[in-house]
């Protein structure tokens, strides 16, 4: 299916194409403070890069949010995640990141990583309600403003994907 038979309204999440993505996933990120930044130019490299998998959302044909991940062997890391600011709390967020964890789980890969801001209680929140842990802390690895970042972890042996 592809998208072009959702209902309206109905959130669709596929794999990120450069050629269609790039522009409204920068557009994403750029309204997204906590993310990282990645400009158009970054984002239509990403595929070419070794272990990378990225997901888009859509809504009625326009991108609402991504999820981009990196793969080394049987350990992966979440490298960003942003959902437009008008379009959360719609359960989007989690979409993306359960299909990432789901093509981990497929690949076999163990344990999934992430690192975010420590005074962002939010996104903490809800790692925790998709199962990651605190495993760490990473003293000043933020920039503007320097802040440390917690470092969570996910043993996907325990992640269940919907369905299951």
């Amino acid at each position: 299916m592809g998208g072009e038979g959702k209902r309206a309204g109905e959130i669709l999440v596929r794999e990120f194409r450069e050629d269609k993505d790039a522009a409204q996933v920068a557009e994403i990120l750029r309204g997204a403070k906590e993310a990282t930044l990645w400009t158009e130019a970054d984002l239509g490299k990403i595929r070419v890069l070794s272990g990378v998998s990225a997901y888009v959302s859509l809504e009625s044909g326009r991108a609402s949010g991504v999820a981009i991940g990196r793969r080394v062997e049987d350990e992966a890391e979440i490298l960003n995640l942003a959902v437009k600011q008008a379009d959360r709390r719609k359960g989007i967020g989690a979409k993306l990141v359960r299909r990432l964890l789901v093509e981990y789980r497929r690949v076999g890969v163990n344990r999934v990583f992430l690192e975010v801001r420590e005074s962002n209680a939010g996104a903490i929140e809800f790692y925790g309600q998709l199962g990651f842990r605190l495993v760490g802390k990473r003293k000043d690895y933020y920039r503007e403003p320097e802040e440390s970042a917690l470092v969570m972890e996910l043993r996907l042996a325990k992640f269940t994907s919907p369905g299951e």
